[in-house]
């Protein structure tokens, strides 16, 4: 079992700690809905260091992940700006969703997930034996997220020193000092990922608490997630599964380079995509959970990921159906049928309803929703 270089600090703010991938993890410290709704409304500080960083680096950088990612690293003019991608296999599923930063011309750097480290480092390494390229784990690190509407004032009053480095776009970077500054996140709000040496990793987590940063463990990262429509590996996608039905189809580049996985995913379209991934809102009673299976006009569909939505106040998940299908469903839990409803991702965005659940919420909840 591994530790992050905080855990003394989940110790301290007597976090319930739980074997996540391997790492011990905070899984909350006070309770999920209350560090949900902190994140919602002001900031919460998350440790993130069991995520992988990897350095790539090599006068074939660019050429590798070319070949290697879903997405274009060419929509990469200037370092200092990054993407979203999926890594897939030859039968194109996926291997990985990870952000890439454009650090320097041959020079890019990767987080990978978690509880995919070692698969995907054998993964690099194998693709990478054609090219004049250098794949390495960083394991120096740590990683601190801080998000939430309130994220700038804190990370500012914290570090006045560095506010004004602070990277005014989503999906770009910066350097101040030794914190490599992301405008990245898994949240839904607004707010960045620090990527910096792990010796450093506890006065800056102290800072943001003491400028009101709430922690936050892993349980509300994941309904924060969900509420974002944002995938979680192994439950909207795995190597079984296409960007295609994962509702990531924005982040496929069909452009005149080939990459792996793209003559799959070229026959996939063309045969006529089977499946998309929707949110679905269960109105009256009950828990979404994964695996729950869906009735449809056009078939059965599946739960792949679901929750109480501390900030809607309902029950939400993620699913996929067949793609057509009528957007009032049946969701089946201990053997009874309970009508839902599809509606499009995400449910919450910066702190606001999407204004198809909001409009459907209004009409099937009694208005008990407050926002």
């Amino acid at each position: 079992m591994q530790n992050t270089p905080l855990y003394s600090q989940h110790l301290k703010n007597q976090a319930k700690i739980v074997d996540f991938a391997g790492w011990q993890m905070p899984i909350q410290y006070t309770s999920i809905v209350d560090e949900h709704m902190a994140v919602r409304t002001q900031a919460g500080i998350f440790d993130v260091s069991h995520m992988g960083v990897v350095e790539i680096t090599g006068k074939n950088a660019f050429s590798f992940l070319q070949m290697l990612l879903a997405n274009d690293v060419a929509k990469l003019k200037t370092p200092g700006t990054a993407l979203y991608s999926v890594m897939l296999n030859e039968h194109g599923g996926v291997i990985d969703d990870l952000i890439v930063y454009f650090m320097a011309p041959e020079h890019y750097r990767m987080v990978i997930n978690a509880g995919c480290r070692e698969k995907d480092l054998a993964w690099l390494q194998q693709q990478a034996k054609a090219f004049s390229v250098s794949i390495v784990l960083d394991t120096s690190l740590a990683m601190i997220a801080l998000q939430g509407p309130h994220f700038a004032a804190v990370f500012g009053n914290a570090f006045p020193e560095w506010a004004t480095q602070l990277p005014a776009k989503a999906f770009t970077f910066a350097q101040a000092g030794d914190m490599f500054i992301a405008r990245t996140g898994y949240t839904g709000e607004e707010g960045v990922e620090i990527i910096l040496p792990a010796a450093q990793a506890n006065r800056v987590w102290e800072k943001c608490l003491e400028q009101g940063a709430r922690p936050i463990g892993l349980g509300a990262r994941d309904t924060l997630r969900l509420e974002a429509g944002l995938n979680l590996y192994s439950h909207e996608m795995d190597e079984t599964v296409s960007p295609w039905q994962a509702n990531l189809a924005w982040t496929i580049a069909l452009s005149e380079r080939d990459f792996i996985g793209k003559a799959i995913l070229l026959k996939e379209k063309a045969a006529g995509i089977p499946n998309q991934l929707v949110g679905v809102i269960l109105p009256q009673g009950g828990v979404l959970r994964a695996e729950q299976v869906l009735e449809t006009n056009l078939g059965k569909g599946v739960i792949t990921s679901g929750t109480f939505s501390p900030f809607l106040k309902v029950a939400v998940g993620m699913a996929r159906v067949p793609v057509g299908c009528d957007a009032d469903i049946s969701v089946i839990i201990r053997n009874k049928p309970y009508s839902a409803h599809i509606v499009n991702l995400p449910f919450v965005k910066k702190g606001q309803i999407s204004k198809e659940t909001f409009a459907f919420l209004e009409v099937n909840q009694d208005g008990t929703h407050s926002r």
